[in-house]
């Protein structure tokens, strides 16, 4: 019997070059690859087409997608994780001292309230540093994945014509989230924003994850066996990955290779670990803090938020 083509978008990195050059094959089905430059373009048109039938997503968008009914469901390979400790800007000499200055200010943020850094990056701010989230007025300079999502009153779009680069220079903004602004007068909010996110990780075992994978339910109806084998998929190439990183076999480590190390050193164990009880906590604690932030009602049962078959995997 033929094996079925699956349409799929993941972009290439570390964790699943394996299955792009073809190291690591699937079994009982075949990838088709698609190269979507910018991947945040794929997650959309997932969300509101189901333009393909495997796809990378980001977390939060995955789960709002998921509260308002849209017609895919993860599988528990977390493709991207990473520190949000450096996502705070601010326009240096502004008077802004910290994070509690930001309090009754107006924040941009890059695209839309749902985006995964955005979240994590607010959830830093109100943890780490006692800042009142819902004193500020959040100010986005796209929309949401999810259509259907409304955001809470103090969420707002940047007025036409202007960009949160302008306002911020123009102090409009004390500070924005997301936005990469190559400026001698912009700054990290967090001062050493890096060993910020190690020392998060190493004092309370904070380690956002920020993609996982989703395929189509319609796929999973038809072949109940499919996320367990997408699952196996994305598995044994990151597997070819972390070993790679254990024996400093990678010629060139970019700086993400680099942040697996450091976690690797601090850890001692896998720094990319899928499945979802070694990531409970996580998904659990980003869960508070999007029903914290209204973006979700309520926390999801994580039974519900994966494909059956592959709730008790682990890799």
């Amino acid at each position: 019997m033929t094996e079925p083509l699956l349409r799929t978008v993941t972009r290439t990195q570390g964790n699943n070059a394996a299955l792009k050059d073809g190291t690591v094959t699937p079994h009982g089905f075949r990838f088709d690859f698609e190269e979507i430059p910018v991947l945040v373009q794929g997650f959309r048109r997932m969300v509101r087409e189901l333009e393909f039938d495997v796809s990378e997503m980001a977390l939060t968008t995955y789960l709002v997608a998921k509260a308002h009914g849209v017609q895919f469901t993860a599988v528990p390979a977390f493709l991207v994780r990473g520190f949000h400790h450096g996502a705070v800007s601010y326009r240096v000499g502004s008077g802004i001292r910290g994070p509690k200055d930001l309090e009754g200010r107006k924040v941009g943020v890059n695209r839309g309230y749902t985006v995964t850094t955005g979240v994590w990056a607010r959830a830093i701010l109100a943890e780490e540093h006692g800042v009142d989230l819902d004193s500020i007025t959040w100010v986005l300079s796209g929309d949401e994945h999810v259509a259907q999502y409304r955001p809470p009153a103090n969420v707002v779009p940047v007025e036409p014509g202007r960009t949160l680069e302008q306002m911020l220079a123009d102090g409009e903004l004390a500070a924005v989230i997301g936005v990469d602004i190559d400026s001698p007068d912009v700054a990290p909010l967090i001062p050493d924003p890096d060993e910020a996110g190690f020392a998060a990780l190493r004092d309370r075992g904070l380690y956002p994850i920020n993609h996982l994978v989703v395929v189509r339910d319609e796929l999973l109806r038809e072949r109940p066996e499919l996320g367990e084998q997408v699952f196996d998929a994305f598995a044994r190439a990151k597997a070819v990955y972390v070993d790679r990183l254990r024996t400093g076999s990678i010629d060139s480590p970019n700086a993400t290779d680099r942040m697996y190390q450091r976690v690797m050193e601090l850890t001692g164990a896998d720094p990319l670990p899928y499945g979802i009880e070694p990531n409970r906590a996580v998904l659990e604690t980003l869960m508070k803090h999007a029903v914290d932030q209204r973006i979700l009602d309520r926390p999801l049962p994580l039974d519900e938020v994966f494909a059956p078959g592959t709730l008790d995997l682990t890799a």
